[in-house]
């Protein structure tokens, strides 16, 4: 469950100021919550991601190293990331808040959002995508389509429980050994509260993608 006096990540997601697209009258049946961060550096840099259940229970959290061009890219390579690991462990029917401290990349999640009911996918405005962004800006809107439904909400990074896993990534190695398989938030999947989500036997055999990995899938 939710540590006494963190903020979930239901929490910031609700309280962001993120305009009305990301918070529909049904923000509060999103059933998991992702948080994530890229940090760069010019000696290197890192990728945070934080997921939770709707009522705070955590589910997974990961700190990695990586060595990203810019820091655009590497905000763009920690939300495909997060993405990833999410859709391989939640069931597919989720309702998914996303938490995201970069303005654009809030924003251009919540109108690939919206394109995805148009019937040539089509946004309502121009999506720019930083440069060398590309390939994880596809891996991400091919998640997208994996859950029923997503929207982005901006935070503070101040606040984003993902910035100080992607900030000092070697301090925080030991949040990587998170188990396999989410947690449902309630029973409306038909199961327990307290059961783990039954896989079926191929996705319980199959490893969570790199976002290398998921690149070549979204580019076939």
């Amino acid at each position: 469950m939710a540590v006494h006096g963190r903020s979930t990540l239901r929490d910031l997601f609700d309280d962001s100021p993120t305009p009305h697209i990301a918070h529909p009258p049904r923000t509060h049946h999103r059933h998991f919550y992702v948080a994530t961060d890229g940090s760069y550096r010019a000696d290197g840099g890192g990728l945070g991601a934080v997921i939770e259940a709707r009522d705070g229970t955590r589910v997974a959290r990961l700190a990695l190293p990586d060595t990203p061009p810019d820091n655009n890219v590497a905000e763009y390579r920690a939300l495909h990331l997060g993405l990833d690991v999410l859709a391989a462990r939640a069931p597919p029917r989720s309702r998914v808040g996303v938490l995201v401290d970069h303005d654009d990349l809030a924003a251009n999640v919540n109108h690939a959002v919206l394109a995805g009911g148009h019937p040539d996918w089509e946004p309502g405005r121009p999506i720019s995508v930083p440069s060398r962004s590309e390939y994880h800006w596809r891996g991400i809107r091919a998640r997208i389509g994996d859950f029923e439904e997503l929207r982005a909400a901006r935070i503070d990074s101040r606040v984003n429980p993902a910035h100080p896993l992607a900030n000092a990534p070697e301090q925080y190695v030991h949040v990587n050994g998170g188990g396999e398989r989410c947690v449902l938030p309630d029973a409306e999947y038909g199961h327990d509260p307290g059961r783990k989500h039954a896989q079926s036997t191929d996705d319980a055999t199959a490893e969570i993608p790199p976002p290398s990995r998921a690149e070549r899938r979204a580019s076939d």
